[in-house]
C-alpha cells in the first residue's frame, strides 16, 4: 500500500528592484520571520542613521559593499537599537514596570523588536553557500550545519549569519561540563549547557535503588543521558522530537563512547514502557517562542511540563522516581505560581518526595542593569524527586 505525502511548502520569495530590472531568490529565515515586503540595495556608502531609520520603518537593506563593512554597518545599528527609539531618536527612559509580569513582557517585547529591527540587513548566497561579496568569509561548513544542503541561490539576514557562524564554533570548541570532566558540542538549533548547575543537580541526586533503566525526556544535546550513563546506568532511553537534537546528542554520545548505553528515540515526551527512573529538564518559562532555539527555553502554556507531570506516572516502575529539573524564575516572574506547579504533581498522582535546590551562577544572575534582574537574582534551579502515590 502506498502512503501519500503532503507536498512539500513552496519556498518564501524575496523581491527587489536592482538597476531597473526586478529580482528576486528565495528567502531564508531561521527564525520565521516573513520576507520583508521592501527591499532596497545598500553598500559601503549607507550612513548608519538612514539604515537604521529605514530597518525600523520596515525597509529591508540588500548588501552589495564590503562584506566586513556590512558587518560594522550591522554593530553601528545594535548600537543605535540599544540607546536610541525609532527612526533614531533618543528614547524616552522606559516607564518602571509594574510588576515582574509586566517587565518581563516589556522585555521579550524590546527584545522581538530589536530581532526584527537588525534582521532588515540582508546577504545574498549564491549556490553552494558561497557569498558573493569582497571579503566575505568561506561559511560553507557552518551553512552545512544548519541548513544541510541547500542548492539554489537565496537571501538571509546577515544577524542570522553571524549566529550560524557563532553556533559553528561552540559546536567546535564545545562546552566544558564539570559531572563529565568532558566537553559537548551543541549543534546549531540546539540549546547549549552553559548552565550547569542543572547537570552537577542530576550528577548528585542519589540513584532510586537497583536501577539499570533510565528515560531521559527531551535529550537536547545528550547531556543528563550522558551523565546518568557515567553514573553506571545500564541503558538511558532518550527521546527528543527534534532531530538537530538527535543527531547533536548521537554525535555526543559517540564521541564520549556511551553510545552503547543510549539508545535515542524521535518520541513526543515518553517512549514505550516503564523505568525505575525518568528525567526531564523541560523550558523552564511559560511563553512564546519567537524561534526554534527558544523552545529549549519557553514552553507555551508549560505543555511539556504538564504532559510530563501527566504521563510520568503511567511511565514509572513501582518504587521508581521521577526527576523533573526546573527553575523558579516563572515563579518571581509571576508567569506560573508555586501553589499550580504543585497543583499540576498531586493531580497527576504523584507525591514529592524531596527536592535538592542550587542557586544559579550564570552573570545574569548578578548584572544589575538587566531589565528582570530581581527575579534573577532571586532564581533557585531545583531536582524535584516524584513518586506515584
Amino acid at each position: 500500500m502506498s502512503v501519500q505525502t503532503a507536498a512539500p511548502a513552496a519556498p518564501q520569495m524575496i523581491h527587489w528592484e536592482e538597476n531597473g530590472v526586478p529580482c528576486s531568490a528565495v528567502w531564508h529565515s531561521e527564525a520565521g520571520m516573513p520576507p520583508p515586503k521592501r527591499v532596497v540595495i545598500a553598500d559601503d556608502r549607507t550612513n548608519a542613521d538612514i539604515a537604521y531609520r529605514m530597518a525600523c520603518e520596515g525597509t529591508a537593506m540588500l548588501w552589495r559593499g564590503d562584506f566586513q563593512n556590512a558587518r560594522q554597518l550591522l554593530q553601528a545599528l545594535a548600537r543605535r537599537a540599544d540607546h536610541k527609539g525609532r527612526g533614531g531618536k533618543k528614547a524616552k527612559p522606559p516607564k518602571p514596570a509594574a510588576t515582574p509580569t509586566e517587565a518581563f513582557h516589556l522585555h521579550r517585547q524590546a527584545q522581538s523588536q530589536r530581532a526584527r529591527t537588525l534582521a532588515m540587513l540582508l546577504i545574498p548566497f549564491e549556490a553552494g553557500y558561497s557569498i558573493p561579496l569582497r571579503r566575505a568569509p568561506d561559511v560553507q561548513l557552518a551553512c552545512n550545519e544548519a541548513y544541510g544542503r541547500f542548492s539554489a541561490p537565496f537571501v538571509a539576514s546577515l544577524r542570522e549569519l553571524l549566529g550560524l557562524i557563532g553556533a559553528h564554533e561552540w559546536r567546535r570548541t564545545g562546552v566544558e561540563i564539570p559531572a563529565l570532566q568532558a566537553r559537548i558540542h551543541p549543534h546549531y538549533g540546539v540549546f547549549s549547557p552553559v548552565r550547569g548547575e542543572y547537570v552537577q543537580l542530576v550528577a548528585e541526586a542519589p540513584l532510586p535503588k537497583d536501577v539499570s533503566l533510565a528515560f531521559d525526556i527531551g535529550a537536547g544535546t545528550g547531556v543528563l543521558s550522558a551523565v546518568l550513563a557515567q553514573r553506571g546506568i545500564r541503558k538511558v532511553v532518550a527521546t527528543d522530537m527534534d532531530q538537530r537534537a538527535l543527531s547533536c546528542a548521537r554525535e555526543n554520545l559517540l564521541r564520549l563512547e556511551l553510545d552503547h548505553q543510549v539508545e535515542l528515540q524521535q518520541a513526543d515526551l515518553f517512549p514505550a514502557g516503564r523505568a525505575p527512573l525518568v528525567v526531564c529538564n523541560p523550558p523552564w518559562v511559560p511563553a512564546r517562542p519567537s524561534s526554534s532555539i527558544e523552545y529549549a527555553v519557553y514552553d507555551p502554556d508549560s505543555r511539556m511540563l504538564r504532559g510530563f507531570l501527566a504521563g510520568l506516572k503511567e511511565h514509572l516502575t513501582p518504587a521508581g522516581e521521577g526527576w523533573l529539573i526546573l527553575s523558579d524564575l516563572a515563579e518571581h516572574l509571576g508567569l506560573r505560581p508555586r501553589e499550580q506547579l504543585l497543583g499540576w504533581i498531586a493531580e497527576a498522582g504523584l507525591k514529592v518526595l524531596g527536592r535538592q535546590d542550587v542557586r544559579p551562577v550564570h552573570p545574569r544572575a548578578s548584572d544589575a542593569s538587566d531589565p528582570l534582574h530581581a527575579a534573577r537574582a532571586a532564581e533557585v534551579t531545583s531536582l524535584w524527586r516524584l513518586a506515584a502515590v
